[in-house]
């Protein structure tokens, strides 16, 4: 007799966003191997994604191919590595890749950025426009500004769009 009862919607989202980064963990190593590149491979779950790092123990050069100018080898890798996924699971996966720490170096330039834009909205009443953005770029800086008390919106077309700080 087999057992019927559902497990918890919880445990079986944690279950399948742990299978994605064992997934993406696979592909990655594969793709290290054939870059002969050395590194390493963390897997975290991080706001209902899979998260998985690639760190190097020794130079950080060899890493730096795989982030390219302004990560975006690291995005296309990022997009590769979801297709890989979703090759195997049938899922649309939301998996976030980084390499050498650079997202989370980016993500906390961003964060700065957005919480100076949000200060300078309210000290002069006038709406701030940024640069433009990727949609990672731009989801760090609306949670600054959000974080900060404000409020934010995008703006513009890809790949000009940009966000809006507002008073």
């Amino acid at each position: 007799m087999t057992d019927t009862t559902a497990p918890e919607e919880g445990t079986d989202t944690l279950t399948r966003l742990e299978q994605e980064g064992e997934i993406a963990a696979d592909y990655l190593e594969g793709l290290l191997d054939i870059a002969d590149l050395d590194g390493d491979i963390d897997m975290d779950v991080e706001a209902d994604r899979a998260a998985v790092s690639v760190i190097s123990e020794g130079s950080s050069r060899d890493l730096q191919k795989l982030i390219g100018k302004d990560g975006e080898v690291l995005e296309a890798l990022q997009e590769l590595t979801r297709l890989a996924v979703h090759r195997e699971t049938g899922d649309r996966s939301r998996l976030m890749l980084d390499i050498g720490g650079f997202r989370a170096r980016k993500r906390a330039e961003l964060a700065e950025l957005g919480d100076k834009a949000a200060q300078e909205a309210r000290s002069t009443g006038e709406p701030v426009k940024l640069r433009p953005m990727t949609p990672f770029e731009r989801k760090v800086v609306h949670d600054a500004v959000k974080a900060a008390g404000l409020r934010s919106e995008s703006e513009g077309e890809e790949p000009q769009r940009r966000v809006v700080v507002l008073p």
